[in-house]
């Protein structure tokens, strides 16, 4: 799901408002000034896709009804916040069944406009991920749902749309976790092989005595323990595709046998008498080094040019920093979906902090960064809070909450009074007695939970408000009363630095 806001408006006033609010919001903007730019916009194959379309019902050349009608006509499933000045119950009922996602009244506000653009991207980022879960189960997966809006993704695309129009063995080289597999996918699901068997093999969890008869099949009673005969890895795959994962850590001994089935297209199963014909589309990958490995004898070099004929380096998610806040958003509509949460999707302070972090665990790390916070989050919204480990490590996003009181420091009650002594270990629990062992007062209580937000939300007026149940006028209030609102000027001043 890209992260890439359309406005379409013939005013130019609001166009400029629009703008600004959804960059302010961490999202890219384009404006067009009329339906029929909009729609063109929306098809438009070599440009990056538009994640959600903020559309004016009233243009002059087509209005807003219009450019509803030819997208649901050419299939177009981009969600749509449409918006009017003259606000009406038949106009909403009328752009709803058009098939728009939202509705907002002009002028809009910044929070409304907010919400609208995050729940219209996470319906679609959700629809998105299921469609790709499908594809990947049925081997029609393409380049197409591939998340990506780097240009150096954007060569690996063009590499494997060329690689799958033939038969052509290819090595796919990257880090861990940077998506390999998906591109081994996307080969096959545009290939002639398409919707034929993916077989997937990692070389690197095959126990070493069972290494031949996994890839290769075995006999009945070929060794001990072969009760059953079995047909192998490569069986499987014929017709299809055979993606072997962690090729480098393969045994010599059954590099061997490989180099043989890739050359003469047949196998020879475990006690077998004759070879097996089999037909695949090779596709390999390896975060190693594998010309270091030849050098140093764990690698057969007749092998290695086998199979680096049409190599594929993926770049790690650091070196594209573009594509994290679109991955970030359909893993956060996927896990909440799957943890039954209403998130909306993520702060424009967490997209700024996962942005600038180097993720050494790429996608995979991403993935499971954001399943962690999801399963965290208590609002509607990820905010830095939900992302401890990443903010600990990027300047300026350090999570801190208040240190917490020693043992010494802890009230002593009156000789004369049975009160039961409590030991705050939380920093988190609030003190609710005073040094005389009384319970506090009601706006002790208040200053201290308003202190602690301060703190915590790094003076964000807007989240602290909200996180609060109050409204913004009354949150400044009552820091008046309390005296912090020096303090929440100072906490400003460095969020800002």
């Amino acid at each position: 799901m890209t992260s890439l806001v359309l406005v379409a408006d013939d005013d130019p006033v609001q166009r400029r408002l629009l703008e600004a609010m959804a960059r302010r919001f961490g999202y890219q903007v384009e404006c067009v000034d009329g339906g029929e730019a909009a729609l063109a916009r929306l098809q438009s194959a070599d440009q990056p896709a538009v994640g959600c379309l903020i559309l004016d019902l009233v243009m002059p050349d087509l209005d807003g009804m219009g450019v509803l009608g030819r997208m649901r006509e050419r299939k177009i499933s981009t969600p749509v916040i449409v918006q009017t000045a003259h606000g009406s119950i038949e106009a909403v009922i009328s752009a709803m069944r058009a098939g728009a996602a939202d509705f907002v009244v002009k002028p809009v506000g910044a929070e409304r406009l907010s919400v609208s653009i995050k729940n219209a991207m996470r319906f679609e980022a959700l629809e998105e991920e299921i469609r790709c879960i499908s594809k990947r189960s049925t081997g029609t997966m393409t380049f197409k749902d591939i998340v990506t809006r780097s240009d150096d993704m954007g060569r690996i695309i063009r590499l494997g749309e060329r690689a799958a129009k033939s038969t052509i063995p290819v090595l796919i080289e990257g880090e861990s976790g940077v998506g390999k597999e998906l591109i081994a996918r996307a080969i096959q699901g545009v290939s002639d092989r398409r919707g034929k068997p993916f077989i997937t093999v990692n070389c690197g969890a095959l126990p070493a005595n069972l290494v031949e008869s996994i890839l290769f099949g075995h006999e009945k009673g070929a060794f001990t323990g072969a009760t059953d005969k079995h047909t192998g890895k490569f069986v499987e795959a014929s017709g299809g595709t055979l993606f072997l994962d962690e090729i480098g850590e393969l045994p010599l001994e059954t590099q061997v046998k490989l180099l043989r089935a890739l050359q003469e297209g047949e196998i020879d199963p475990i006690g077998a008498k004759r070879p097996v014909k089999v037909d695949i589309r090779l596709i390999s990958a390896t975060n190693q080094n594998l010309i270091e490995l030849v050098k140093a004898g764990r690698f057969r070099e007749d092998l290695y040019y086998r199979l680096n004929v049409f190599p594929i380096t993926i770049p790690p998610l650091r070196s594209r920093r573009d594509d994290i806040a679109d991955l970030a958003r359909r893993f956060t509509a996927r896990f909440a979906a799957e943890e039954g949460k209403k998130i909306r999707g993520l702060t424009a302070e967490t997209l700024a902090l996962i942005s600038r972090y180097d993720w050494p665990g790429n996608v995979r790390q991403l993935e499971n960064a954001v399943f962690r916070a999801v399963v965290l989050a208590d609002g509607d919204e990820l905010s830095v809070a939900e992302f401890p480990q990443i903010a600990a490590q990027v300047e300026g996003f350090d999570v801190r909450v208040p240190a917490a009181p020693s043992a010494a420091a802890l009230p002593v009650p009156p000789r004369e009074r049975e009160v039961v002594r409590i030991e705050v270990r939380d920093p988190n629990v609030l003190r609710l007695l005073d040094d005389s062992g009384n319970v506090r007062k009601i706006e002790e209580l208040e200053a201290g939970i308003i202190r602690f937000s301060l703190a915590y939300y790094r003076g964000q007026m807007s989240e602290m408000a909200r996180r609060l149940g109050i409204g913004r006028s009354t949150l400044y209030r009552k820091m008046t009363d309390y005296g912090l609102d020096e303090a929440a000027g100072a906490d400003s001043g460095s969020a800002a630095a």
